[in-house]
């Protein structure tokens, strides 16, 4: 799948804050999600023994990215299609709420039409489900316990893919892949504030949030794909795909420190709430690998389904 991922400083600063306050109350405790787009299935794999102990079918239709519901009870499946963003294929129309107990779709928000539904979050402040949905070039805006789309946000640009949105709840900013730009968004109001131009092909862009503008760059050994922040805010730990390998930037200095061998094509980065291991799904390699961020070393690969992409952490009492 093709991204375009940019670090944005101050979501990475306030996301980090909620996350550490997580980890004080959950530490490992969990369960680790993958969206196995090959058998479109959602893995449902026990951290503690290394194994995916189900495969929930999804419906038939490919699901890229899941995110889990902040009580861990469920789990919820966009059903992209069977394409990279921008590419002919299908156009997924729904997605689906899968029980984690029952281990069964339960519920589902069909779009009576194709839109790609992609990269699901919850706001942090408000318990809504906010989902990109690239055909229509917006955000939907989703009440995860009726299913029912409650608002819609413009993104101006097509192909938003990527959603990250700030602490507060206030904003929300999408990587539009074909435009090479990144929507600002109005969480509250919900309209785009700004479009920002980034590159034709993005490796990893800093945006100050303030000045909306581009601070720096960080080169790569190659296109970096999904990334994910440690809680104590020192590293960002992203999936560096053409090359096998995951870099991990020291936030501080803003460079790469390290760079890590895994299987082919890693897709996703999940970093445990206590920040005691890194996770990186491999597409091409039905694998996931877990990686101890004391030494930064692989300490074990765990069998997934095929076409491992999406990562969520789903949090359990």
């Amino acid at each position: 799948m093709t991204r375009v991922f940019l670090i944005f400083p101050l979501v990475l600063i306030v996301g980090i804050a909620l996350v550490s306050e997580f980890s004080a109350k959950a530490a490992s405790r969990g369960l680790l999600l993958v969206a196995n787009k090959g058998d479109q299935t959602l893995g449902i794999i026990d951290p503690d023994s290394g194994k995916q102990v189900a495969a929930v079918p999804e419906g038939g239709v490919t699901g890229h990215e899941v995110i889990a519901s902040p009580d861990g009870r469920f789990a919820y499946v966009p059903i992209y299609g069977n394409s990279g963003v921008g590419k002919p294929g299908t156009d997924g129309t729904n997605i689906v709420a899968i029980d984690l107990d029952s281990r069964a779709v339960v519920r589902k928000l069909e779009f009576g039409r194709g839109v790609r539904p992609h990269c699901p979050l919850f706001g942090p402040k408000d318990g809504l489900l906010y989902v990109t949905t690239e055909l229509d070039n917006a955000i939907t805006v989703i009440d995860p316990e009726t299913m029912k789309i409650v608002g819609s946000i413009p993104t101006g640009k097509p192909e938003s893919h990527m959603l990250a949105i700030t602490h507060d709840g206030r904003y929300g900013f999408t990587a539009n892949v074909g435009s090479g730009t990144v929507s600002v968004l109005d969480m509250q109001s919900r309209k785009t504030l700004d479009v920002i131009s980034v590159a034709p092909v993005v490796q990893l862009a800093v945006i100050d949030t303030k000045t909306r503008k581009v601070s720096s760059w960080i080169p790569l050994p190659a296109t970096g794909y999904g990334s994910a922040p440690t809680p104590d805010g020192n590293w960002l730990v992203i999936a560096v795909s053409p090359a096998n390998k995951v870099a991990v930037i020291n936030l501080k200095t803003m460079k790469v420190e390290h760079t890590i061998d895994v299987p082919a094509a890693p897709q996703e980065v999940l970093v445990r709430p206590d920040g005691a291991v890194a996770y990186v799904s491999c597409d091409a390699s039905h694998k996931v690998a877990e990686i101890q961020t004391s030494n930064w070393a692989v300490s074990r690969l765990i069998d997934a389904g095929p076409g491992a992409d999406g990562l969520s952490w789903a949090q359990q009492k």
